[in-house]
């Protein structure tokens, strides 16, 4: 057992040692981490002070979907839109397109907030929860504290310009993984495609998902795009493949193409030059490995 062992570290320090070109990430910061181990693949910058805009949405998210796993809302719970909510739907933002005094549910709100990115939703969402969008970006902030967030501050639901609402590619990577552990039924928002609106006053409204990676069947499926003229295109996604994830934060990409470009450059390189192995199980004392140029595939 002992020389098994033995040749199995000899195996394992070459694998460690391996070197691999790191990307060409054309961004100001980015990070891509391995889900499962937390090992850091690659890095730009990491705790850099971006403004994260749309991504700050996934916190938005977070607040409800606690809210919802402990029974304190439900999904088709209703909120009744402020006049300030409605003004965001006018004011040029990504929008659901709400209208003043709809009465909107829980389940929808968060749709326009995941998929058609609208700022209009995300007021009212916090306003239907904390009163006021202030109150909520105090929860905001202490989850980000809970979660172990340590650069990131947020000051509005929805990451509209405000120098006081900022982040790190690496504080959003690590709230984009408390996102997918934590809430596994609703995290499915965040892969589909499409959000139709059956809107009050006009024809129903149907906006795709602004994560062009979704739409290339890939095993991309989330997370958040953001863009603010002041900070540039941004993009935190993640790629599933067989037992593997991996999670990509990127910010100061300079187009939205080159947005989607690189994000999946990134996460192609990740899963290409680096594995995960599986080298014990609790109470099992057998199990399968995969082989490097081995003449098989898995031994024992």
């Amino acid at each position: 057992m002992n020389k098994y062992l033995k040749l199995l570290s000899i195996f394992l320090f070459f694998l460690s040692v391996e070197t691999k070109a790191a990307p060409n990430i054309a961004a100001k910061t980015a990070i891509l981490i391995d889900y499962h181990t937390n090992k850091i693949l690659f890095e730009i910058e990491p705790d850099m002070s971006i403004y994260p805009a749309s991504m700050t949405k996934i916190m938005t998210s977070i607040i409800a979907f606690d809210l919802l796993k402990n029974g304190k809302i439900s999904l088709d719970d209703k909120v009744v839109i402020s006049d300030k909510a409605w003004r965001m739907s006018q004011a040029g933002y990504s929008s659901m397109f709400i209208m003043v005094n709809d009465q909107i549910s829980i389940e929808n709100l968060l749709k326009g907030i995941i998929i058609a990115s609208g700022n209009d939703a995300c007021v009212a969402l916090a306003e239907g929860i904390a009163g006021t969008e202030e109150n909520f970006a105090e929860m905001m902030t202490e989850k980000a504290i809970e979660i172990g967030m340590e650069n990131t501050n947020f000051t509005n639901a929805s990451g509209l310009n405000d120098p006081d609402n900022f982040s790190t590619v690496r504080d959003i990577a690590i709230m984009s993984k408390y996102l997918i552990q934590n809430y596994p039924t609703y995290y499915e928002y965040f892969k589909e495609l499409e959000f139709t609106w059956d809107r009050t006053g006009g024809d129903p409204i149907t906006q795709s998902n602004r994560n062009r990676l979704l739409f290339k069947n890939i095993g991309v499926d989330g997370i958040k795009t953001g863009h603010l003229a002041v900070e540039g295109y941004s993009l935190a996604s993640t790629i599933q493949k067989d037992t593997r994830r991996l999670i990509a934060v990127g910010s100061g990409f300079k187009t939205m193409s080159a947005r989607t470009k690189e994000s999946n450059k990134l996460l192609s390189w990740g899963l290409i030059n680096s594995l995960t192995y599986e080298i014990s199980k609790k109470n099992v004392t057998n199990f399968e490995i995969k082989t490097w140029l081995g003449k098989q595939t898995l031994v024992n």
